[in-house]
């Protein structure tokens, strides 16, 4: 049954056109090649619009907009809101419930076919998610308010239906071991870490306010340029001497003091043959916090208020990757799924599609795909209830998923090569294919036609395709992304290691080899693991300092 949508029957997901007007209002703080930048073209008037540099990572914003009010699609892009009973876009919602993480993964997939890439709205999601366990645990251990705080926010996102991101990892500085611990790095603000607490300044209403200062920078920011909001996590586990380190808050994306150094990446540019392939886009970022205000009510976790705080900045960092490696297995389903339907129309295109090399390379990527989006599904049916009332998947199938995406995603661009060929390389450019004098056009289309069930037109709109696809800088960054997103395949490592009991497993060897005091064959199913298990091992680490 479809939901009423109006006002004021609880609707309140929000539109591209009320996001974009947003944008148009920010105050200018992103850095582009030399120059501070606006977000808008610069016009005046009836031609005002975005700019340029902006377009692509805000067509993937329009379109999950669009998909969350289009009602064939309601049933996984739209929740109820547990804390006003409102109907809210599902990128902005709690997990409450086994469906409700089911029906994200399902939304993440969907939304990233439509775009061909990342949804880009998952980060801010998966970084309420893991807030919101984690500031109920610390409140409960440590009497600290942080979800009270939380909550309040949460809601404004949601009756605003905001987009955030997370900015969670810090640009380190030294790795020399030397300097493991965030406090000993030779500069102190190679980690996001608060200079003064209790300081006189302005709130987001506008009136005078108590809060804290924060310096530091964040890398791998995706998108920061073009949301509302910037959520910002630590990076790693925090010692009690890191105290400034362990800190938590949000802040809207052009607020004082917030420097954003942009990369924007987006497909070429079409003149002639129009598709929603070449409108996608991103803008990368280094968040830089210029000695930041931020107001006490945005401050969800800060080391200087209590001792026991500390110890939850390695769990937030840790409840962050795992709700986010979670929804990696619908946004990695879908680039594999992608790429299947890339090479599969591109070996029709070139006429080789019943070779069975070709099927054997088209299996390949589709068992990846496969396999990961049943990890993350498995995952959130073994998940389980914590405190808080929120639903946490279980850690060791989200990592197993999104290590298999890392790991399988250059094969899957090898794949995808082979089966193109070397013309998406050296394609004459778009313009020549529509050039009358000396018949270019007319030769250009003659000679690109492979398989005479697809015309000159389609063939060479598959290949303009294909070259974006692989030759371009956006896709080269998308397939870095694809192995480092949500962690690298060394993080998942220690993570599938550190919470997988091998010992336990060990025994079912023991029995088969008759080893003595195994005469019988242990029943062996392992329990629902996540990261609340490595809180117990930070309050170890604490006590024995």
């Amino acid at each position: 049954m479809a939901i009423e949508r109006t006002y004021e029957a609880g609707w309140r997901v929000g539109t591209y056109e009320a996001y974009k007007e947003r944008l148009l209002n920010m105050k200018p703080n992103v850095y582009l090649h030399g120059k501070k930048v606006d977000r808008s073209n610069g016009v005046e008037g009836e031609g005002r619009d975005l700019a340029d540099w902006i377009v692509g990572g805000t067509y993937v914003m329009g379109k999950c907009y669009e998909t969350a009010n289009d009602p064939r699609y309601e049933d996984v892009c739209v929740a109820k809101s547990h804390i006003t009973g409102h109907y809210i876009n599902r990128s902005t919602h709690i997990h409450h419930s086994v469906d409700d993480l089911l029906k994200k993964q399902l939304m993440t997939r969907l939304i990233c076919h439509r775009v061909g890439g990342c949804m880009q709205r998952c980060m801010g999601t998966d970084a309420m998610n893991a807030l919101f366990s984690v500031t109920y645990d610390c409140d409960q251990a440590c009497g600290t308010e942080y979800h009270a705080r939380l909550n309040k926010y949460i809601e404004y996102c949601q009756e605003n239906d905001l987009v955030c991101n997370c900015a969670q990892t810090d640009v380190k500085g030294s790795r020399n071991p030397k300097y493991k611990r965030a406090h000993m790095q030779p500069d102190p603000d190679q980690f996001v870490h608060v200079v003064e607490t209790n300081v006189d300044g302005i709130g987001i209403d506008g009136k005078p306010c108590k809060g804290i200062i924060v310096r530091g920078a964040k890398i791998c920011n995706s998108n920061a340029p073009y949301v509302d909001e910037i959520i910002v996590n630590p990076t790693k586990f925090m010692s009690p001497d890191d105290s400034d380190y362990a800190v938590a808050f949000a802040l809207p994306a052009d607020w004082p003091g917030l420097k954003l150094m942009a990369l924007p990446g987006q497909h070429h540019k079409r003149k002639h043959i129009d598709a929603p392939w070449a409108h996608i886009g991103d803008v990368e970022s280094l968040t830089v916090f210029d000695d930041v205000f931020v107001p006490y009510d945005r401050v969800f976790m800060c080391g200087r208020d209590n001792e026991g705080v500390c110890r939850y900045a390695g769990y937030l960092a840790l409840m962050f990757a795992h709700y986010h490696r979670h929804s990696y297995t619908g946004c990695k389903t879908a680039v594999s799924e992608v790429i299947a339907s890339q090479a599969a129309l591109v070996a029709d295109v070139n006429d080789i599609a019943r070779e069975s090399h070709v099927r054997s390379k088209l299996c390949d990527i589709i068992q990846t795909a496969e396999l990961v989006f049943a990890a993350g599904q498995q995952s959130a049916y073994r998940a389980v209830q914590f405190p808080s009332g929120q639903w946490v998947p279980d850690e060791i199938l989200t990592n197993a998923g999104r290590r298999l995406a890392g790991h399988n995603i250059y094969h899957e661009y090898e794949i995808l090569a082979d089966l193109c060929g070397g013309v998406c390389a050296s394609l004459p450019t778009e313009e020549n294919f529509y050039m009358e004098e000396d018949n270019v056009g007319e030769l250009c289309s003659k000679y690109i036609v492979r398989n005479p069930a697809y015309s000159a037109e389609d063939t060479h709109r598959v290949m303009r395709m294909m070259e974006d696809k692989l030759c371009d800088a956006f896709e080269g960054a998308q397939a870095v992304a694809g192995v480092h997103g949500g962690g690298s395949p060394l993080m998942e490592e220690i993570t599938l290691m550190s919470r997988y009991d091998l010992e336990e497993l060990k025994k079912i060897a023991k029995y088969l080899a008759g080893l003595p005091g195994y005469e019988e064959c242990p029943r062996y199913e392992r329990a629902t693991k996540t990261p609340r298990a490595m809180l117990d091992k930070f309050k170890t680490y604490q006590a024995k300092q």
